[in-house]
């Protein structure tokens, strides 16, 4: 298959050069466009009003464009004019820090997949629950393992599937699990520090209270060591309050 790899931690990420190992190895034709730098929790905002700049990264073992922008932007530029035709699939990972629950509204990650569902191209989003991973070639070859199942023939349009892997060896993951993603949010405060200069600033801090979360949704199941996979899908009418709001503004 041909196929577009992208991510949000950059050209130079560990996940992202674990799956272009794998990708190759499986014999799938790879294209590689992905942000230059750092762009973790960047949503799905695209550039507007500055240029986009392309630049060509060989190195050994590995070839792909790094772009001066967000994931929303690589995947958009690669599918309008950088690749030759639509791709096959679009995967976007392998992300360092889980995207589960609300993350999936702010991970880069999760939206540069996105961006290729919204497309009609078949996308899958791919996360470790671990922010400073090293070693990824396991947690690869098991999802490009899952780019051959059957089940993507019948996959929805227009719809990304959300995968998440526990910290730790894969050898000792408990096993996949089809779940929902978690509806509670994060508790949010702000450390205020203060620079050289003695001003402050202030560095966004959050957890989702564990007591929160139901066991059987992507966070808990994750916390307990299980890979967890989520359909994604970005209609976000409330269609069961549509009849009700409809009476009330009749």
């Amino acid at each position: 298959m041909d196929i577009l790899l992208t991510n949000d931690d950059g050209i130079r990420a560990v996940g992202l050069r674990a799956l272009y190992a794998a990708l190759t190895k499986a014999g799938h034709r790879v294209h590689v466009a992905a942000p230059m730098t750092e762009q973790s929790a960047v949503g799905h905002s695209v550039t507007l009003f500055s240029p986009l700049r392309v630049k060509q990264v060989e190195e050994s073992g590995f070839s792909g464009l790094g772009i001066s922008g967000t994931p929303a932007d690589c995947v958009k530029l690669a599918l309008s004019h950088l690749l030759p035709k639509k791709p096959d699939m679009i995967v976007s990972g392998i992300n360092a820090g889980a995207n589960v629950g609300v993350d999936v509204l702010y991970s880069g990650t999760v939206s540069a997949a996105t961006e290729g569902a919204l497309d009609g191209i078949p996308a899958m989003a791919v996360s470790v629950d671990d922010y400073h991973p090293e070693e990824l070639s396991a947690q690869a070859e098991y999802a490009v393992d899952m780019l051959g199942k059957d089940f993507w023939s019948g996959f929805p349009r227009h719809c990304v599937l959300n995968v998440n892997f526990p910290s730790g060896p894969l050898a000792d993951a408990k096993g996949l699990r089809v779940c929902r993603q978690t509806s509670s949010t994060y508790r949010d405060w702000y450390d205020e520090r203060n620079d050289p200069r003695g001003n402050p600033y202030y560095w966004l801090c959050g957890v989702i209270p564990p007591e929160n979360v139901d066991p059987d949704s992507d966070r808990g199941l994750l916390s307990r060591g299980y890979i967890t996979v989520t359909p994604l899908t970005f209609d976000l009418t409330h269609a069961v309050y549509m009849e009700t709001l409809s009476r009330q503004l009749a």
